[in-house]
């Protein structure tokens, strides 16, 4: 019998089928080549088994000599490439041979779970639904009628068969899993067959092993799976059981478990369940690693600290593993590795797995030294350790130079690498449950896994221990992959970091615990980063610092922590790996995009390259400088020199303009120059190779460029650096725009893309400059000459071949962002012809078949309607309108929010246009174009809620711009109504907080119309009732007080309606006033102030408006207790104490920050007008002699009121005079 792995079977040993390889697609109906032995090999026998029926002669014999045949082929592509066996037809060979080999005879049983396990695992099939129902009851009949000694085979037919089809096999899962299930029984730890344990733990986890977009299995299989694998981790080794088996049986139940975790969001059950895995999984990443021998906790619990491991329990008198300690064998094998001289360059031996078979293994609790001095911490430690090992030794550079060649010599070694293999798989394991945790629970178990400060005894071993110490590079870069998905959206844990205080000495604030940990996060991969010796491990790493610096709050830490990272990258900017060149870019793209600006950044920016710790200024080197090192030559220029040839130095560039060539001049007088980060990624960007050996770059002219990735990188580098230092980036904008030209003229539409993307971070870094309200200095700017020369340049080039690529509508998207991102003063400066193109360009692109160009030219032309020297041309403002009423109809969500952003701006400048022009504007619209812009308005706002927020906003305007002859007329009656009541609705609806503030502020906006009929109109009252509501009610205070300052905008006492609808404003603005300070959110408690500031201001408006039929509610409001408060509030707004914070977060009605043209005096006098006309106030004595007196009593009491007001004001100015 040829069984597969016999040495019959041509030396191929079968590889399991594991659920932690990738998924794979079922192969297409092809036939075999005809060029593939293998191919052949399989019709023949294919056909011939076809052939067979139960009742054919010598059945038997046939089936047993075609089943050798095909399992003793090789079927991977590896060894024959040409082979393509389509899928449906093993799975119809597998059917119908299940069909002729009856159970009774355990031979062909045996032979038949070979030929399953041989077929769907080296031709990588994912059977079908049929055949895997038919081929799994087969099995399953056979774990119940065969022999026990069969069912090791019978299982490895099952797990490959059930590989991916778990969900597919539920009505056999009872058999396999219920009570009485065989797996449940085979994969129990009181199984005393080791094998047969291991085989059902890999037929379980590939039961579990889930495909994308297929439904998961059923949770109680699920459920029931995860506490095997869990029970089988927890359970310790058998006295008598091989330290391989065991880790093969442990091996497999981390895979399964790994699967169980990796189908969504996991849910624990109650009691230590999670706290015990982690502690499971956190022993196993140490199982067998050189130097560690603790007692670890059974169970890990949520704490800021982290919980030590015990000391070892070993008797005196028992001797240390093998595997735990470098033996002899190790030590004579790193002699002769380093005997072995001329072969240092050649490729390293390593196993299947990629590991060093025979390597010498640093201990992983020690702080042995490297050779170039550097120490993890410096401590002492009470464990044993070789001396002086460096931190990842010397790898072998041939399996005959050492010891390890003979059988008996390899065990120690194999040993090691399935140990390894555990390890990395409790990383797999690990890092599944860290993406499938809630954060916040993550959070608690930070410092298990995290190293934090020092605080005495041995160091707890954390994920760094391995990414320090461990010997194997992929355990290590699995170990950095698990950091990087915990540091990974922890930017809002970290953010409450703080070092920054003076130190605390009766208590460790939990802040200062924080800061710490992320101090030694750095101190720990900075030392990562100079001994790794793997390139892939060496990636790992500075992905990781680029995890922790994205989210560490460096404005609240100490400085220092940047500058060594930044100086000890520089030199791996050289290394031949691309990967790591990329990761490098990715690294410097997170330091200068972390809160930015930061002053540590500046200034490292700012230094000159001999500054920074480069190669020619004594800083870091690293391992591979002299192997790896490929742009730094003897010969070759810098970055920094290059730069004046390649930069903006060039003599062979014609210059921007006359005053840019001034500009230069002037800043190479002043020795000015540009980042070196800068120069390095144009450098990057646009120069050609200087190792022109590597063919992965793009060849320009004959020269080699660098590879995609890197170029792409560096321009992401170059968009972060203008977006958050553009004061740095300001000195060479021409020649950044030539860079991003350079890329538009490419034939990759990613770089294209990007170079597009750096015009518009340059386009926004020069319109931020100029802004009023926070730009610099006018002599720090750009000059608009130069601006005015860079959009011409820019617009005269290849911008204009990217708006129309249709082929790439991703570009045309980006193009159009950039068209978006001129400055409006530079924009007018244009010549006429260029501006015309700008908007015939942005008005063709709009009738784009992609949704997303269509949405960017309708935001592109957004902006464009804001730009002064465009909102008065009527013509364009209709062409505008017309536009984006279109795109308000369109079918794409994303379509129909940009163009209701647009509406606003374009509504924005409706009202900018009529304060400015005034009548002739409103005269010159079309009163049908404004009708289409109410109605789709209000069709808008009941669209998505990125549509309705801004359609709301441009209701407020529309109903603000109408003028009296409009609203008169009746085909404007219904659409204003309806707008209205949309407004109306969506105030007292339970959108997000955004779109309610916006509808608050539209009500107040259009109560600003004195052609409203507020008077008169039905829903007048409606309107104030819904901002009634949210005044006194909301949960959000920035909603309340922009109700509040919609409630105080109508001048007139008539736009509040009768008596009761006046009273009803006054009730709800006093009980608002009343309850200001009772917030259910405290996050909302920072706005009370500015809450009280725009009640307190809305019922003094109230009160300058009041009628003598509004004394009676006025007075009884102001007589009982609510009175004395809304005293109380009254008397601190007219004394300003609140009017600093109000003025911090609030906006007033006309638009001006609250407390700014407003003081004290100001408010007072208002006041005492108001007290002289009350005191003047005729009351109506056509209503009774009743009324009349009770009206003149009432407003005795409100006189009172106000006087006491002033009274108490004045005392209060006293004593603060004093």
């Amino acid at each position: 019998m040829a069984a597969a792995g016999s040495p019959d079977a041509r030396g191929f040993p079968p590889t399991a089928l594991s659920p932690d390889a990738a998924p794979f697609a079922p192969l297409g109906r092809q036939a075999a080549e005809p060029g593939s032995e293998a191919g052949k090999q399989f019709a023949r026998c294919s056909a011939k088994l076809r052939a067979l029926r139960g009742d054919s002669s010598g059945l038997r014999e046939e089936l047993n000599l075609l089943f050798d045949q095909l399992i003793s082929e090789n079927y991977q592509h590896t060894v024959s490439p040409n082979t393509s066996i389509p899928s449906e037809e093993v799975c119809s060979l597998l059917r119908h041979v299940s069909s002729l080999v009856p159970q009774n005879q355990e031979h062909l049983v045996i032979k038949l779970c070979q030929l399953i396990h041989h077929l769907l695992n080296q031709l990588k099939v994912i059977v079908d639904e049929q055949t895997c129902d038919v081929l799994v009851s087969y099995v399953v009949r056979a774990l119940y009628n065969c022999s026990q000694w069969t069912h090791t085979e019978v299982l490895l037919a099952l797990s490959a068969v059930v590989y991916g089809n778990g969900p597919q096999c539920q009505k056999h899962l009872n058999k396999l899993l219920g009570e009485e299930g065989v797996l449940l029984l085979y994969s129990s730890p009181s199984q005393p067959d080791m094998e047969l344990r291991r085989v059902a733990l890999t037929c379980l986890a590939n039961v579990c092993f889930g495909i994308p977009a297929q439904p998961p299995l059923e949770e109680k299989y699920r459920t029931e799976c995860f506490r095997i694998f869990l029970r089988t981790l927890q359970s310790p080794k058998p006295p008598n059981c091989d330290e391989l088996v065991y880790c093969m049986v442990v091996q497999g139940a981390l895979k399964g478990l790994q699967c169980c975790l990796s189908c969504g969001k996991w849910r624990f059950g109650g009691g230590e369940e999670l706290g015990s895995l982690l502690a499971t999984i956190k022993r196993l990443m140490f199982l067998g690693a050189p130097g560690v021998c603790v007692e670890w906790p059974p169970v890990l619990y949520p704490a800021p600290l982290p919980q030590y491991e015990g000391l070892p329990t070993l008797k005196p008198s028992d001797p240390p593993k093998e595997a735990a300690t470098p033996g002899k064998g190790s030590g004579n094998k790193k002699k002769k590795a380093r005997g072995k001289g001329k072969k240092k360059g050649t490729e390293e031996k390593r196993t299947d797995d990629g590991e060093d078979e025979g390597e010498a293994v640093p201990s992983l609790r020690g702080d042995g030294a490297n050779e170039e001095g550097q120490r993890d911490g410096g401590e002492g430690h009470w464990w044993a350790k070789p001396p002086a090992l460096p931190f990842h030794p010397p790898r072998r550079v041939n399996s005959s130079d050492s010891e390890f060649s003979d059988p008996d010599g390899r065990a120690p070694s194999k040993v090691r690498l399935y140990q390894g293999r555990v390890r990395q798989g409790s990383l797999h394991c690990l890092l599944a449950l860290v993406k499938g945790m809630e954060k916040r629970t993550l959070y608690g178990y930070w410092s298990s896994f995290i190293p934090g400060a020092p605080v005495g005894g041995p160091p707890p071993l954390t994920l760094l221990t391995i990414a320090l110490k461990d010997p194997s590079p992929k355990v290590r870069a699995n170990a950095l992959q698990v950091l990087s998905a915990m540091l990974d959206s922890s930017r809002q844990f970290l953010g409450i970091a703080e070092d920054t205080a003076s130190p605390r000495t009766s208590f460790t604030p939990f802040s200062l615990s924080l800061a710490t940990t992320i101090r030694e996060l750095h101190r720990t991969l900075s030392l990562a980063l100079l001994a790794e010796t793997s390139a892939h491990t060496l990636t790992q790493v500075i992905k990781c610092l680029a995890y922790l610096v994205a989210s560490a709050p460096y404005q609240r830490l100490r400085p220092g922590l940047l500058s060594p990272l930044w100086k000890q990258l520089r030199p791996y900017i050289r290394h031949r790996d691309v990967n790591v060149r990329v990761s490098v870019l990715t690294l410097y793209g997170a330091l200068v995009r972390t809160q930015a600006p930061l002053p540590e950044v500046l200034l490292l920016l700012q230094q000159p390259e001999g500054g920074g710790g480069g190669s020619g200024s004594g800083g870091s080197l690293t391992p591979q400088d002299g192997a790896c090192s490929w742009r730094h030559r003897e010969g070759v220029p810098s970055p920094s020199r290059t730069w004046s040839v390649h930069g903006r130095r060039n003599p062979s560039r014609a210059p921007c303009s006359p005053a840019a060539e001034e500009d230069e001049e002037q800043q190479d007088a002043e020795g000015s120059r540009p980042p070196w980060l800068l120069q390095l990624c144009v450098a990057l960007v646009t120069q050609p190779r200087e190792d022109q050996s590597d063919s992965e770059g793009v060849g320009v002219g004959g020269a080699q460029l660098e590879p995609a990735p890197v170029r792409l990188e560096a321009l992401q580098v170059l968009a972060h650096l203008v977006r958050g230092y553009f004061s740095l980036a300001q000195a060479c904008l021409c020649e950044m725009g030539q860079v991003s030209a350079s890329c538009l003229r490419e034939s990759d539409p990613s770089i294209q893309l990007h170079g597009a993307k750096l015009l518009e971070e340059l386009g926004t870094g020069i319109i931020q400059q100029y802004r009023a309200e926070n730009g610099p200095p006018e002599m720090s700017r750009v000059p608009m000459a130069l601006v005015v020369q860079f959009w011409i340049d820019v617009l005269s080039g290849p911008l204009n071949g990217a708006l129309q690529n249709e082929q790439h509508r991703t570009l045309q998207t980006s193009a159009c962002d950039a068209l978006s991102s001129i400055l409006p003063q530079a924009f007018a400066q244009l010549p006429d012809k260029t501006q015309m193109m700008c908007i015939t360009v942005l008005l063709g692109l709009t009738y784009s078949e992609s949704s997303l160009v269509k949405a960017a030219a309708v935001r592109a032309l957004g902006v464009y309607i804001l730009f002064p020297c465009l909102r008065e041309d009527v013509m364009f403002v209709a062409d505008t309108a017309n536009t984006i009423l279109t795109a308000l109809e369109d079918r794409s969500a994303i379509v129909r929010a940009k163009a209701a952003w647009s509406l606003g701006n374009l509504t924005d400048t409706l009202i900018v246009n009529m304060e400015s022009v005034g009548v002739d504007f409103q005269d010159e619209l079309s009163d049908m174009l404004l009708l289409r812009l109410l109605q789709s308005a209000t069709r808008a706002s009941a669209d998505k809620d990125r549509v309705k927020c801004n359609a709301v906003r441009s209701l407020g305007n529309l109903l603000h711009f109408l003028h009296h002859g409009q609203l008169a007329r009746s085909a404007f009656q219904r659409p204003m109504e309806d707008a209205v009541r949309a407004l109306v609705q969506t105030v007292q609806s339970e959108a997000t907080m955004k779109i309610r503030w916006n509808a608050c502020y539209a009500l107040g906006n259009a109560f600003r119309n004195p052609a409203l009929p507020l008077d008169s109109a039905p829903w007048a009252s409606d309107a104030f009732a819904a901002l009634c509501s949210v005044v006194t009610s909301c949960k959000n205070f920035k909603v309340r007080i922009q109700s509040a300052a919609a409630l105080s905008v109508p001048g007139r006492r008539g736009c509040y309606g009768d008596a009761a609808c006046f009273a009803s404003v006054w009730r709800s603005l006093a009980a608002a006033l009343e309850n200001s300070e009772d917030a259910a959110d405290f996050v909302e408690y920072q706005y009370c102030a500015s809450l009280r500031h725009a009640l307190s201001k809305a019922l003094l408006h109230l009160l300058s408006l009041g009628q003598a039929r509004d004394m009676a509610a006025l007075a009884a409001s102001l007589a009982v207790g609510e009175g004395r408060g809304v005293r109380g509030y009254l008397t601190q707004f007219l004394g300003g104490e609140e009017e600093e914070a109000a003025a911090t977060t609030t906006t007033t009605t006309d638009g001006e920050k609250e407390g700014e043209g407003s003081d004290s005096q100001h408010r007072v006098a208002g006041l005492q007008q108001t007290l002289s006309r009350l005191k003047e106030l005729k009351v109506e004595e056509e209503e009774g002699e009743e009324v009349v007196t009770e009206q003149e009593s009432c407003r005795e009491v409100v006189v009172d009121f106000l006087q006491e007001l002033i009274r108490n004001w004045m005392e209060l100015k006293v004593v603060s005079a004093i």
